[in-house]
């Protein structure tokens, strides 16, 4: 049976190990720094929330989203991050720890809950499609780096 609920503590060592292998499936390199800032802002629950998945006791899937708010609908909760241990996909880790991020943004009056995932992503897309509704938008990211004066000069 698989357990979600908040990570605690107690969880960081595992934690760090599932969120490296998720930024590695996606050909990423984060510092330490990075991790340790993730940690402490999932660890305040003030900004950024964590879910974990336990599947025998064992930590083997993690969440990551936040809340921010929406012009036209209640508020929107945002499920930034979803990774689950290689070795157990396939067993509803994936799909328990969207419900338990779908169950928090109900009792904090989130209108929907949206993510994103990399179109090669085909496996996870399947699952995704099964839970959610593809509305056809595409995400378009332009970085705010300093020193970037490409925007406005084509």
């Amino acid at each position: 049976m698989i357990e979600t609920r908040p990570l605690g503590p107690g969880d960081r060592e595992r934690w760090e190990q599932l969120f490296r292998a998720y930024i590695d499936f996606y050909g990423r390199a984060l510092d330490d720094a990075a991790y340790d800032r993730a940690w402490r802002e999932i660890a305040s629950g003030a900004r950024l929330h964590g879910r974990g998945a336990w599947l025998d006791g064992r930590l083997v899937g993690i969440a990551h989203f936040l809340v921010h708010p929406s012009s036209s609908e209640p508020d929107l909760c945002y499920l930034e991050d979803l990774f689950t241990d290689p070795d157990v996909r396939g067993r509803g880790v994936a799909s328990a720890l969207i419900a338990a991020v779908r169950d928090w943004a109900r009792e904090h009056g989130c209108g929907s809950v949206y993510w994103q995932t990399h179109e090669s992503n085909a496996v996870a897309r399947r699952l995704y499609d099964e839970l959610a509704t593809f509305e056809g938008f595409v995400v378009y990211t332009l970085p705010v780096a300093r020193g970037d004066a490409s925007v406005g000069s084509r």
